[in-house]
Protein backbone atom coordinates (compact mmCIF):
# COMPACT_ATOMS: atom_id res chain seq x y z
CA UNK A 1 0.00 0.00 0.00
CA UNK A 2 1.07 3.54 -1.03
CA UNK A 3 -0.28 6.42 0.65
CA UNK A 4 0.75 9.83 -0.18
CA UNK A 5 -0.08 13.22 2.37
CA UNK A 6 0.05 16.78 2.16
CA UNK A 7 1.13 18.21 5.52
CA UNK A 8 3.76 19.58 7.67
CA UNK A 9 5.89 18.44 10.17
CA UNK A 10 3.56 17.58 12.07
CA UNK A 11 2.20 15.07 10.15
CA UNK A 12 4.83 12.85 11.02
CA UNK A 13 3.53 12.11 14.59
CA UNK A 14 0.29 11.20 13.06
CA UNK A 15 1.73 9.14 10.45
CA UNK A 16 3.97 7.25 13.58
CA UNK A 17 1.08 6.84 15.08
CA UNK A 18 -1.26 5.23 12.17
CA UNK A 19 2.32 3.34 11.20
CA UNK A 20 2.55 1.59 14.85
CA UNK A 21 -1.29 0.59 14.77
CA UNK A 22 -0.98 -1.14 11.41
CA UNK A 23 1.90 -2.97 12.68
CA UNK A 24 0.35 -4.42 15.38
CA UNK A 25 -1.94 -5.99 13.09
CA UNK A 26 -2.19 -9.72 11.87
CA UNK A 27 -1.04 -9.94 8.12
CA UNK A 28 1.67 -7.18 8.22
CA UNK A 29 5.04 -7.41 6.73
CA UNK A 30 6.49 -4.08 6.94
CA UNK A 31 6.11 -0.18 6.48
CA UNK A 32 8.05 3.09 6.30
CA UNK A 33 7.47 7.03 6.43
CA UNK A 34 9.15 9.35 3.71
CA UNK A 35 9.22 12.85 3.37
CA UNK A 36 10.07 14.17 -0.84
CA UNK A 37 13.22 15.67 -0.65
CA UNK A 38 12.13 18.29 -3.26
CA UNK A 39 8.32 19.02 -1.85
CA UNK A 40 8.87 18.90 1.79
CA UNK A 41 5.23 18.96 2.39
CA UNK A 42 4.79 15.64 0.63
CA UNK A 43 4.83 12.27 2.88
CA UNK A 44 4.36 8.51 2.28
CA UNK A 45 3.48 5.58 4.27
CA UNK A 46 4.39 2.45 2.54
CA UNK A 47 3.29 -0.65 3.98
CA UNK A 48 3.46 -4.58 3.01
CA UNK A 49 0.89 -6.49 3.74
CA UNK A 50 0.51 -10.84 3.22
CA UNK A 51 -2.56 -9.95 0.86
CA UNK A 52 -4.74 -7.43 0.38
CA UNK A 53 -7.53 -9.16 2.02
CA UNK A 54 -5.15 -8.84 5.68
CA UNK A 55 -4.66 -5.12 4.88
CA UNK A 56 -8.44 -4.48 4.44
CA UNK A 57 -9.44 -6.80 7.57
CA UNK A 58 -6.48 -4.08 9.23
CA UNK A 59 -8.42 -1.70 8.63
CA UNK A 60 -11.78 -2.95 10.20
CA UNK A 61 -9.80 -3.08 13.86
CA UNK A 62 -11.22 -1.22 16.46
CA UNK A 63 -8.04 1.18 16.99
CA UNK A 64 -7.45 2.01 13.40
CA UNK A 65 -11.37 2.57 12.80
CA UNK A 66 -10.86 5.13 16.09
CA UNK A 67 -7.62 6.33 15.48
CA UNK A 68 -5.88 5.30 12.05
CA UNK A 69 -9.39 6.51 9.56
CA UNK A 70 -8.93 9.76 10.45
CA UNK A 71 -4.91 10.17 9.35
CA UNK A 72 -5.74 7.72 6.56
CA UNK A 73 -8.48 9.53 4.92
CA UNK A 74 -6.45 12.70 4.39
CA UNK A 75 -4.32 10.82 2.05
CA UNK A 76 -4.23 12.13 -1.58
CA UNK A 77 -7.08 10.58 -3.27
CA UNK A 78 -5.69 8.12 -5.88
CA UNK A 79 -4.81 4.74 -6.07
CA UNK A 80 -2.35 2.79 -3.74
CA UNK A 81 -2.93 -0.51 -4.29
CA UNK A 82 0.23 -1.66 -5.87
CA UNK A 83 1.58 -5.51 -6.78
CA UNK A 84 5.43 -6.34 -6.28
CA UNK A 85 6.60 -7.28 -9.99
CA UNK A 86 9.28 -9.85 -10.19
CA UNK A 87 11.02 -11.29 -13.22
CA UNK A 88 8.47 -13.85 -15.31
CA UNK A 89 6.13 -13.17 -12.41
CA UNK A 90 2.22 -13.42 -14.02
CA UNK A 91 0.74 -9.76 -12.96
CA UNK A 92 -3.27 -9.35 -11.92
CA UNK A 93 -5.38 -8.77 -14.93
CA UNK A 94 -5.56 -5.11 -15.71
CA UNK A 95 -8.80 -3.84 -15.15
CA UNK A 96 -10.85 -1.80 -12.23
CA UNK A 97 -12.27 -3.10 -9.48
CA UNK A 98 -14.39 -1.07 -8.78
CA UNK A 99 -17.95 -2.65 -8.41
Amino acid sequence: MVNRFRGGEGLRADLEGVLALLAAQPGYVEGSIGRNLDEPDLWVLTTRWESVGTYRRALSSYDLKLHGLPVLSRAIDEPSAYELVEPNAVLNVPGSRVT
